[in-house]
């Protein structure tokens, strides 16, 4: 999951808000584009190989064991390419308030894997631009004009259209990967306005020990309270430790792989072309993830969830659109 699932948001927004002496070079926009739709192609794979594997691991363990090998890669890579181990925070509370909201985000977007469609949990945590513009209204009194509350509407729309209420495809699991948007948005207006000096690598290892404490965490709590029936209607969220096969041993290391290499193809994607540029670049997650759902599962979205993915991305499209305008307005004015 730009998505919490993946990861992808954090590093993208992290470099794209917290470096302090951007380098000046030439935009290559293509070249951006096309490296951003292959970054998310893999995180699309990656967050497809975690619901594969939830049904042979818990949702802590997979978050601890891969944080694990997510950290110990970030800290190679701060020894032999920076020089050094990631600075600490300037501001440890903004951090780990930024870390929270994420650690909830990934909670609730993977929590409904088991039950739900890669189509479906796309398009539900990519309601995030949306609720990033009625936050921006309610905690920090930003005015929106009726054409970025109607694209809101429509996007929402979307999103009604995917997951049916009323009816009796309707789950109320599906509502899961629509908090991990609002989760995510949180957390993306708190890497704006508070954690702007924060460096890439810092911010990133926060979540990276965030998550290995609550995978910890939520082992321990399973294993002390045995929910027993919530185990075993919610194995993924409601169990601890289990037996690791060679073949989750497997996922792990190829999820861990793919979220470094997508995250650095993020980044150089963020370095060389304007976000308001790669925006529409950033809805091909849902088209990747409907692929995936084809080819793993066999799974083909309906009409109507076909549409509700079109709202979704178009009203998405746009509020970056109108938030770029406001941006070059601004500097201007």
């Amino acid at each position: 999951m730009r998505r919490p699932g993946g990861d992808s948001a954090e590093a993208a927004v992290a470099v794209s808000t917290a470096e302090e002496t951007p380098v000046q070079r030439e935009d290559r926009p293509s070249l951006s584009a096309g490296i951003m739709v292959g970054a998310l192609c893999l995180l699309s794979l990656q967050d497809s190989l975690v619901k594969l594997a939830s049904s042979d691991i818990s949702l802590w363990q997979f978050q601890l064991l891969r944080s694990i090998c997510n950290l110990s890669l970030l800290l190679v890579f701060a020894r032999f390419f920076w020089g050094g181990r990631p600075e600490a925070p300037k501001r440890f509370w903004a951090v780990a308030l930024r870390s929270f909201f994420l650690v909830c985000a990934m909670i609730l977007f993977f929590g409904g894997a088991p039950f739900l469609n890669m189509s479906d949990i796309a398009a539900g945590i990519y309601v995030f631009p949306l609720f990033v513009t009625i936050l921006s209204v309610v905690f920090l009194g930003e005015r929106v004009g009726p054409r970025r509350i109607l694209a809101v509407v429509a996007g929402f729309t979307g999103t009604l259209l995917i997951l049916k209420p009323g009816t009796e495809s309707f789950q109320w699991v599906g509502l899961m990967p629509v908090g991990a948007g609002l989760c995510y948005a949180a957390m993306i207006l708190t890497t704006r306005k508070l954690c702007r000096d924060e460096r890439p690598a810092t911010l990133t290892a926060g979540i990276s020990v965030s998550l290995i404490l609550v995978g910890s965490l939520g082992i321990g709590l399973t294993a002390l309270l045995q929910p027993g029936e919530l185990a075993v209607q919610w194995p993924y969220l409601f169990t601890g430790w289990h037996e690791l096969v060679p073949w989750v041993i497997g996922i792990i290391l190829a999820c861990s792989g793919l979220n470094l290499i997508a995250n650095v193809g993020l980044a150089k994607a963020y370095q060389n072309a304007e976000s308001s540029w790669l925006a529409p670049f950033d809805y091909s997650y849902l088209i990747f993830s409907t692929i995936w759902g084809v080819v793993i599962w066999n799974y083909f979205p309906d009409a109507l969830a076909l549409l509700g993915m079109a709202m979704i991305a178009a009203s998405g499209c746009y509020v970056a659109w109108r938030e770029r305008q406001e941006s070059l307005k601004a500097k201007t004015n």
